[in-house]
């Protein structure tokens, strides 16, 4: 039994996150994404019987693929989560147009009928303040409306002697400086002209490295954002660090206040069929076993969550 941590309120489970992105899912290792596809389903399966009110996300898939989800369909994924979440950045990394983000979720709305999630999207200032702006205003116009939740990316940029995990500074060139500068506050904790645009609305994405000095900070400026919905992360290699309850305890602790979408991802180097955080894991079942650790810990049974709200096709939240 898992001792109970802090009463967060977990709003919803994503499961990975873009697992159709080298970066985040080693799929040479896991030609055809069988390996995913496992690991998703006895996941789901797991978390649906530990926490049936909890609803599941697909991760958040990069870049927006519908013949990925259509995969996901035939491996039978599709089956066990209750939304299918994206990612978009065109003014920084996609090779598609800003107004062409309605297109882009229809595109996806063709192949499955389940609810689209936009969990990350957003503009780096990385080359101008005011294009960042302009990107946050423009893509509010856009996709507020069109989606059941949006998340934008992200609340802080990166300070720049971090790494950023997940990316390869050998290879990004240019594009790779571009993650360091999503945030509406910049790494010297002072706000960028975006801040006073951001429309709460929209929730805000913000990951949080393993004990993480701008915690409390952080919660300070969504407190005066108004911000009510957060997508945030537990990473399962961290889990596996020492002291990781402690840290996770703290954190979960501190985001109590808001409606809390949470990724699970990145394998334990110990436990991948190679040693990185985007490897397959070698035992897919404990992913599972870590996932509804996090739930007994962290998703109070009956929750904050209103079903209708996220999946109003089906009768299994009702």
């Amino acid at each position: 039994m898992v001792e109970r941590g802090v009463a967060a309120m977990i709003e919803a489970i994503k499961i990975w996150n873009e697992p159709n992105n080298l970066s985040h899912w080693d799929f040479e290792m896991d030609p055809g994404w069988k390996d995913y596809s496992r690991m998703t389903i006895l996941a789901a399966k797991a978390m649906r019987e530990a926490a049936p009110h909890v609803p599941l996300v697909l991760g958040g898939i990069s870049p927006i693929d519908p013949n990925f989800v259509l995969l996901m369909q035939a491996e039978g994924v599709l089956d066990h989560v209750d939304a299918v979440a994206i990612h978009g950045f065109p003014l920084d990394w996609n090779h598609w147009k800003l107004e062409e983000w309605p297109e882009k979720i229809k595109e996806i709305q063709k192949v499955t009928k389940l609810p689209i999630w936009i969990t990350e999207v957003g503009a780096s200032s990385f080359g101008s303040e005011e294009v960042q702006t302009l990107g946050l205003e423009r893509t509010s116009e856009l996709l507020l409306g069109r989606a059941d939740r949006i998340f934008w990316y992200s609340l802080l940029d990166l300070p720049p002697s971090w790494p950023a995990t997940t990316r390869h500074k050998e290879v990004e060139g240019s594009s790779y400086y571009r993650h360091f500068y999503m945030g509406l506050i910049r790494a010297d904790g002072t706000p960028k002209p975006a801040f006073d645009r951001f429309n709460p609305a929209l929730g805000i994405c913000q990951w949080f490295h393993f004990e993480d000095p701008r915690l409390e900070q952080a919660v300070g400026w969504m407190k005066q954002l108004g911000i009510r919905k957060l997508r945030t992360g537990i990473s399962w290699a961290d889990w596996h660090r020492p002291n990781a309850l402690e840290w996770f305890d703290r954190q979960m602790a501190a985001l109590q206040d808001f409606d809390l979408t949470v990724t699970l991802c990145f394998t334990p180097p110990s436990r991948g069929k190679r040693a990185c955080h985007t490897s397959p894991p070698l035992v897919p079942e404990e992913f599972a076993e870590f996932a509804v650790q996090v739930l007994k810990r962290y998703a109070p049974k009956g929750g904050k969550h209103h079903a209708c709200d996220i999946h109003p096709d089906s009768s299994r939240f009702v």
